[in-house]
């Protein structure tokens, strides 16, 4: 499929009215030094400063700009998420507003890209973060991630990064989403790099992050969890769960009648005919969620066209 650019900049904006022309001119020297056909997307998250107006005149003056308003603040992963849909490039690059991310790492991060990667991952290396209430809460956060996950990256959080289109064709962003990128491109087969890029310290404006986020990743962590290992069978989980439940509850059911028979107490002296009676609804209700669930997977695939699979390229008679 044709694409009329080779790169699409994406940088989502909040609340970054001094910071948007100094890197602008950066990023836009480094994209026509690269000799490519490039695009910048700008999407203004409902900022409350004069950020609108600042990308306004930036639209003007730059044929290769685009600017997408928000009607409110909804938040970055959903700037992301409006950022990829106008994006028309080959290759679609994710950046912050705030000239901590390094325009000058682009032709490298290309430059790998055309060995043959479908994503290339920045890792901040030497952060230039504060260390309680960002980089510590990002190692762990990180650390937790790879584990679960089986992705193997230093840095979740960096938004820099490069995808091909077709990678990210496969992935939805919802509520905070975004950090989990390269687990749902690497689940619909992608093949991931990392390399480490320059992070500069912040200039102008104050950072939107803080410790609270952390709480967030990881219930996001969840749900990415099971989106990318049991979306296709949701019946395992739940149905080995409701099995769990059921064995338990079974177990209880036949201490209770030796109990009661080899001690001659009666049934309601101790817990175990509530232990079994909860155990074996608990284990029910869960292989019936587990059977919902299943039919709502199946109605989520069908009605939008998608298969449990992604296919890489078609081969026949010598040609793509």
């Amino acid at each position: 499929m044709s694409h009329p650019y080779d790169l699409s900049v994406v940088l989502p904006v909040y609340n970054e009215e001094d910071n948007l022309k100094p890197l602008h001119a950066e990023v836009e020297a480094v994209l026509e030094s690269m000799n490519i056909r490039y695009e910048i997307i700008y999407v203004d998250d409902g900022s409350r400063d004069k950020s609108a107006a600042v990308l306004a005149e930036i639209a003007d003056q730059s044929p290769h700009t685009k600017v997408v308003y928000f009607r409110r603040n909804f938040g970055q992963t959903a700037a992301i998420q409006a950022g990829i849909d106008h994006a028309t490039g080959a290759i679609i690059v994710l950046m912050d507003s705030d000239m901590q991310n390094d325009p000058a790492d682009l032709p490298r991060m290309k430059a790998r890209m055309d060995e043959g990667f479908d994503l290339v991952s920045g890792w901040r290396k030497e952060r230039k973060d504060r260390m309680v209430s960002r980089r510590i809460p990002s190692m762990l956060a990180n650390g937790l991630i790879s584990r679960v996950t089986n992705v193997r990256l230093h840095d979740y959080g960096c938004t820099l990064k490069m995808y091909r289109r077709e990678v990210l064709d496969h992935v939805r962003l919802y509520g905070e989403m975004h950090r989990f990128i390269p687990v749902l491109a690497y689940a619909a087969g992608a093949k991931i790099d990392e390399m480490v890029v320059n992070h500069r310290p912040r200039k102008f404006g104050k950072s939107k992050y803080g410790l609270w986020r952390t709480a967030k990743v990881v219930l996001d962590l969840m749900t990415v969890t099971f989106l990318t290992k049991f979306n296709t069978r949701p019946m395992y989980i739940f149905g080995g769960a409701g099995f769990i439940f059921g064995g338990l509850g079974v177990f209880s059911f036949l201490w209770m009648l030796l109990h009661a028979i080899f001690t001659g107490a009666r049934l309601v002296s101790t817990p175990l005919p509530i232990f079994s009676a909860v155990f074996i609804v608990g284990g029910v209700q869960s292989i019936l969620l587990g059977l919902i669930i299943e039919m709502l997977m199946r109605t989520y695939y069908e009605a939008q066209g998608k298969g449990p699979y992604a296919v890489r390229e078609i081969r026949q008679n010598g040609r793509q």
